[in-house]
C-alpha cells in the first residue's frame, strides 16, 4: 500500500492544477526509505523536493516574466498562484531567504535617537564635501581649533544603538566560540619566519631496533657514514650512495649492542654491548681492532675526545678510555647513583658533562677526576639529552624524561640558569646549528614529534611529525643540514631542517616521494 501512495503523491505533485504543499516535502526528506520503496522513485521524490525549495526559485517569486517551463519548477505558473495557500507559503519562504524574520521577532539594531548626535552628523556629511584646497594654511587652523571648540569628546561614532550583545559570565567557556565582539581580532603572528619541511626527505627501515630510552643506538659519522645497532648486529650505511654493510654481530641470543660512537676522523667505530665490553672497530676493512673492558653492566652511551673515549654503564659508573696504549683505563668517575644514559665532552675538551637515571648531571674536568665540579639536580627525571652549545663557550642543555618534559639552559661557569621550557612530553635528545641558532629535539609521548627552537629566545620554529612511537635520538650529518631521528616504530627518519644559505639560492629540483625512498637498513 505504501507503493501506491507513493504514486499518487509523485502524480499529484507534478499536477499543475494542485497546490504545492511544502511542508510535506521537507517531512518526506527526513524519512528513511522502506525496503519495497524503488530506489529511483525515492531519488525522483528527493530531486522534485529540492527543485521546489530551491533559492533561485524562491527569490524571484514575485516576477511573473521569470517563470520556470521545466516540470521541477511550476511553482510559478498562474494556476499556482491563484491558489491562496500556494501564495502564502512561497512568499513566507521568500522572506526567508532574504534574511527577514516574521513578525514575532526583530532582526535589526534600530539607532537610539536619545544618544545619537543628529546634528554633528549632518554637520560632518556638509563639511566633508566642502573643497579645502582653496583654502590657506590660517584659515585651516583657525577652522581647527574652531571645531575643536565647539564639538568637544570623540564623535568618530555617530550612531548609538539600544541592544548591546550580550557580556559572557567570568569563567565562561563557549564551546562553538562564539566572539560577543563588533571588531576583528588580531591574527597572531607566525613565529616562524621560515619554511621547515614537514615530511622526511628519505625513511630507512630499522627492524629489531631495541625500545630502549636509555641507550644510544646511532650515530653519524664525519665522512657521512651513519652506524646504526639493530639487536644483537651492527650495520653502517652510506649516506652518499646508498649501500649497506653489516660490521659485526652478537654470536649468543642474549647479547646485543647499546651504544655506538665515531671517532672524529670517522673511521673508528666504538661499540659497548649488554656485557660491558667497548670495542674499536676500523670499519674501512671491517675488523675488530680492541676491545676493552671496565664495566660490570651494559655501556649505554659513549663519547671521544680526540684519542680518549668515555663510557657510561648501568653499573653508574664513567670510565675513560685511552685508545692509545696497552693500559686503557686512565679515569674512572663515580658520581651517579644510577645508570649513566647521557654523556658529551665540551669542544675545549676539558670538560664532561654526564646525565643519568638519578635525575642528576654531573659536570667532570679532566684535571680533578676525583669528584665532580658541579652536580646539577633541577631535572625531576632520567637526563639523556645532554648537549653543549657549538657556538657558546661553557653554554650546556639539558632536559629530562616523561616526568620533567623540561629544556634548561645552563652557563657552567657561574652555573646559571639562562633558560627554562616545559616541553609538554619526553625529551630524549638535543641537536644544535650554529649556523641558524637553533636547536632541536627529540620527543615522546604524545605526539613522537621532532621541535625546532630558536636559541636563544626559545620560540618554537616547527614541529616534525611522522613517527608512531617515542624518538629514542638525533644524529646530525656531517654538513650540520640533515638529522637523522631513530624512533621505537623501527624507523630512521631524514629530514632537511637547516639547508646550507648557498642551498637555498639554488633553485629547488623535483624529489622523488618518500615513499620511493623509502629502504631497509638489512
Amino acid at each position: 500500500m505504501s507503493h501506491f501512495a507513493f504514486e499518487q503523491q509523485l502524480s499529484e505533485a507534478v499536477r499543475m492544477d494542485s497546490s504545492l504543499h511544502l511542508s510535506s516535502s521537507i517531512r518526506r526528506q527526513s524519512l528513511k526509505p522502506s525496503n519495497r520503496l524503488n530506489a529511483s522513485g525515492a531519488n525522483l521524490n528527493r530531486s522534485r523536493s529540492a527543485s521546489r525549495l530551491s533559492p533561485s526559485l524562491l527569490c524571484h517569486a514575485t516576477k511573473p516574466l521569470c517563470r520556470s517551463k521545466s516540470p521541477a519548477r511550476r511553482s510559478k505558473t498562474p494556476t499556482r498562484l491563484s491558489s491562496t495557500s500556494g501564495i502564502g507559503n512561497i512568499s513566507n519562504i521568500s522572506n526567508q531567504a532574504n534574511g527577514k524574520k516574521s513578525q514575532g521577532g526583530a532582526d535589526r539594531f534600530i539607532p537610539n535617537r536619545s544618544t545619537t548626535d543628529m546634528e554633528f552628523a549632518q554637520h560632518s556629511l556638509i563639511t566633508d564635501n566642502e573643497d579645502t584646497d582653496s583654502m590657506s594654511a590660517s584659515d585651516l587652523e583657525k577652522r581647527k581649533m574652531m571645531e575643536e571648540n565647539l564639538n568637544p569628546g570623540d564623535h568618530s561614532r555617530i550612531l548609538s544603538f539600544k541592544a548591546k550583545a550580550p557580556a559572557a559570565k567570568e569563567g565562561h567557556l563557549n564551546n562553538m566560540k562564539v566572539l560577543y565582539s563588533t571588531g576583528k581580532p588580531a591574527a597572531p603572528k607566525a613565529a616562524n619566519t621560515r619554511t621547515v619541511p614537514s615530511t622526511p626527505e628519505k625513511i630507512l627501515d630499522a627492524p629489531d631496533m631495541l625500545n630502549d630510552f636509555y641507550l644510544h643506538l646511532m650515530d653519524w659519522s664525519s665522512l657521512n657514514h651513519m652506524a646504526v645497532a639493530l639487536s644483537a648486529g651492527v650495520y653502517i650505511w652510506n649516506a652518499a650512495d646508498g649501500s649497506i654493510i653489516q660490521l659485526c654481530q652478537r654470536e649468543v641470543e642474549e647479547e646485543y649492542v647499546s651504544s655506538v660512537a665515531w671517532i672524529k676522523q670517522g673511521n673508528v667505530l666504538g661499540v659497548g654491548d649488554s656485557q660491558g665490553t667497548v670495542q674499536l672497530w676500523d670499519v674501512a676493512s671491517s675488523k675488530l681492532i680492541r676491545s676493552m673492558g671496565g664495566h660490570s653492566d651494559r655501556v649505554g652511551c659513549l663519547d671521544w675526545n680526540q684519542h680518549i673515549l668515555a663510557s657510561g654503564g648501568r653499573d653508574g659508573a664513567v670510565v675513560l678510555h685511552d685508545v692509545r696504549v696497552a693500559q686503557h683505563m686512565v679515569g674512572r668517575l663515580e658520581g651517579h647513583q644510577q645508570e649513566v644514559c647521557g654523556l658529551t665532552w665540551a669542544a675545549d675538551g676539558r670538560t664532561l658533562a654526564s646525565g643519568g637515571n638519578d635525575n642528576c648531571v654531573q659536570l667532570w674536568d679532566w684535571g680533578a677526576r676525583d669528584t665532580p665540579l658541579h652536580t646539577i639536580t633541577a631535572h625531576q627525571s632520567a637526563v639523556k639529552a645532554v648537549s653543549w652549545c657549538p657556538w657558546q663557550a661553557g653554554v650546556l642543555a639539558t632536559a629530562g624524561g616523561t616526568v620533567d618534559r623540561t629544556i634548561r639552559v645552563w652557563n657552567t661557569a657561574t652555573m646559571t640558569q639562562l633558560q627554562s621550557l616545559d616541553t609538554g612530553s619526553q625529551v630524549s635528545s638535543i641537536a644544535w646549528n650554529t649556523e641558524y641558532k637553533e636547536m632541536v629535539t627529540g620527543h615522546g609521548f604524545s605526539h613522537n614529534q621532532l621541535t625546532v627552537w630558536r636559541y636563544p629566545s626559545m620560540t618554537k620554529v616547527a614541529d616534525l611529525t611522522g613517527h608512531t612511537s617515542r624518538v629514542l635520538l638525533l644524529a646530525t650529518s656531517p654538513d650540520g643540514s640533515t638529522v637523522a631521528s631513530v624512533a621505537a616504530d623501527e624507523t630512521i627518519r631524514l629530514w632537511k631542517i637547516w639547508p646550507g644559505m648557498k642551498e637555498k639560492k639554488v633553485s629547488k629540483t623535483k624529489s622523488h616521494p618518500v615513499s620511493m625512498l623509502t629502504q631497509s637498513i638489512r
